[in-house]
């Protein structure tokens, strides 16, 4: 079942597609959708593209397949053929790499900036590119997203400067939680998560920093962390 947010979103698509021939750019959808940013656009997509309405096509600029609609829009009868709509870009086979990618059942999950792992930066909000993880990756339900580490305070768990971390959103974490935290509403930072009574304290993994301790109002916990990306 899709959300409203989502059901908009679709069938906004399907009615410029259907008027226009191209799907709307992404600032038209934000825009149609009322949203702040073009992240939420980014999840809903993503969000559609899982639940098997849309397909996004790897090496064509702006080309979006309809795959299905719900019965509220119509519904798609079991003959229904999708539109592939082509951008402005030629089709050109994929490399061997990227059918290798899909193959593999890849999801682009949006890079929504980077995320401290040692002292705190500014709360993160918008989508700076997109990187595609193994659906296998993806735990739990809930939208995911990506984020890229800068600092070396989660060494030891592994996590090292320039690492992408995967992250499934949610606002619940249990102790020993790698979490994305955002404290005290404008810094954002990757850490171990601990709770004990009215505190929280955010632990690092790398005896060089200190564990920062928290009175439970000042940290809101933003997502956890499902996965890891390097390249070498």
């Amino acid at each position: 079942m899709l959300t409203k947010k989502q059901l908009d979103l679709l069938e906004f698509i399907h009615k410029r597609v259907q008027r226009d021939g191209v799907p709307p750019s992404f600032d038209e959808m934000k825009e149609a959708l009322d949203l702040r940013s073009k992240s939420g656009i980014h999840r809903l997509i993503t969000a559609l593209e899982e639940r098997g309405f849309i397909r996004r096509l790897a090496h064509r600029a702006r080309a979006i397949e309809v795959v299905k609609l719900p019965e509220s829009l119509g519904g798609a009868p079991s003959g229904f053929q999708p539109t592939v709509i082509d951008g402005d870009k030629p089709d050109v086979p994929p490399p061997v790499s990227a059918r290798r990618v899909e193959a593999a059942h890849a999801v682009e999950l949006p890079v929504m900036g980077r995320i401290a792992a040692g002292v705190p930066i500014s709360a993160i909000s918008e989508v700076s590119h997109s990187v595609a993880v193994p659906g296998q990756m993806l735990s739990g339900a809930g939208d995911h997203y990506a984020l890229e580490v800068k600092g070396d305070s989660m060494i030891d768990a592994g996590i090292n400067n320039g690492d992408v971390v995967v992250i499934r959103e949610t606002s619940a974490a249990d102790n020993g939680d790698i979490v994305v935290a955002l404290v005290e509403d404008h810094e954002a930072t990757l850490k171990r998560y601990m709770r004990k009574g009215d505190t929280i304290a955010l632990e690092a993994a790398n005896p060089a920093y200190e564990t920062r301790v928290f009175p439970v109002g000042q940290v809101k916990v933003q997502g956890k962390l499902v996965g890891l990306i390097r390249t070498y």
